[in-house]
């Protein structure tokens, strides 16, 4: 037996409680991975509230952590029991002592990266890494505008923008958070309670505005994100803090300059093993280098999984949370 977070309905953090579970024995082409960090992403609180559906209920969570492999089923070849390994995709139950998963959504850990900043930095890391190099492939001198910058995604985009040579005018709601996003390389910081991103925005460019906007709050940043673009250039929607966004009219992309908008995910970038692996790579690099360090803001044990969720939705938290098996 091992413990895990379930709900058997969906709702608040209430609904989340910590059982004993039997823990699947991996089939072919499955792994079990013992976690030692497990990663906390807005997208758990989505698939809680029942924003995105689960497969049935009750329902585990979570599909971000990094851990030793327990044990492998047929087939597996690139992993044996004792690698260290992290994940970010997978069936939903992260939030335990032991998860079985597929083994291509499984990539062994660098002895440079530690586990608990794999499990804080995986998915978001990879998160960062397609919006960076893949959805808009930055080169270097672009400027950007990033929502959250003191965020989970947002502390590594900062990071990564500065090492690429970008500037990152980042949004932020406090001025503490401000101060964490400088420390972590914007080149710009708005606090939006307290100015006008917009007009903020048209005298940090000279009224050039942004090459890219990357947007994971949605409903309420929507117009404001299409506002700070350059004609023809892009909105990279990837998240949903806010709400979803809805009733969109078409044409107000034509009225505002001719902009193109995306609504990309991890699943759509790595959906194979070679690209995970790519992709992976790439975001163990600048972190082995330490041009990228994940930031541990908050850890919370496995029991603590509904509070942890609350402070991340109420906007409490800075930088990236684990839970602790």
């Amino acid at each position: 037996m091992a413990k895990r977070i379930q709900f058997s309905r969906n709702g608040g953090p209430e609904v989340l409680e910590l059982v004993d579970f039997e823990p699947a024995e991996p089939q072919a082409d499955e792994v079990r991975v013992k976690n030692h960090a497990i990663g906390l992403n807005f997208i758990d609180i989505y698939f809680r509230t029942g924003l995105y559906p689960t497969p049935s209920l009750p329902s585990g969570l979570g599909t971000d952590g990094a851990g030793v492999v327990d044990a492998v089923g047929k087939n597996v070849t690139h992993l044996e029991p004792g690698d260290r390994v992290a994940y970010a995709q997978g069936p939903l139950g992260a939030y335990a002592e032991l998860h079985t998963l597929p083994a291509e959504k499984v990539v062994k850990l660098p002895k440079g990266v530690e586990f608990e900043t794999a499990a804080g930095g995986m998915l978001k890391g990879l998160t960062a890494q397609y919006l960076l190099r893949q959805t808009y492939p930055l080169q270097g001198g672009e400027t950007i505008l990033f929502h959250a910058a003191a965020g989970g995604v947002g502390s590594i985009a900062c990071q990564w923008a500065k090492a690429l040579g970008v500037k990152l005018i980042g949004t932020v709601s406090t001025r503490e958070k401000a101060e964490k996003a400088k420390q972590n390389g914007a080149w710009a910081v708005i606090n939006y309670s307290e100015e006008d991103v917009v007009e903020r925005v048209r005298k940090l460019t000279d009224g050039e505005m942004c090459d890219v906007v990357y947007d994971g709050v949605g409903k309420d940043t929507w117009e404001t994100s299409l506002d700070c673009l350059k004609p023809r250039s892009l909105l990279v929607s990837f998240g949903n803090a806010s709400g979803s966004v809805e009733g969109i009219d078409l044409a107000i992309l034509n009225q505002k300059g001719s902009l193109f908008v995306t609504r990309p995910s991890l699943n759509g970038y790595a959906d194979t093993r070679e690209r995970l692996e790519r992709m992976s790579q790439d975001l163990f690099e600048v972190l082995e280098s330490g041009k990228v360090k994940i930031d541990i803001g908050q850890r919370y044990s496995l029991g603590e999984a509904g509070k942890a969720q609350e402070a991340l939705a109420n906007r409490r938290t800075t930088g990236s949370t684990i839970l602790i098996p």
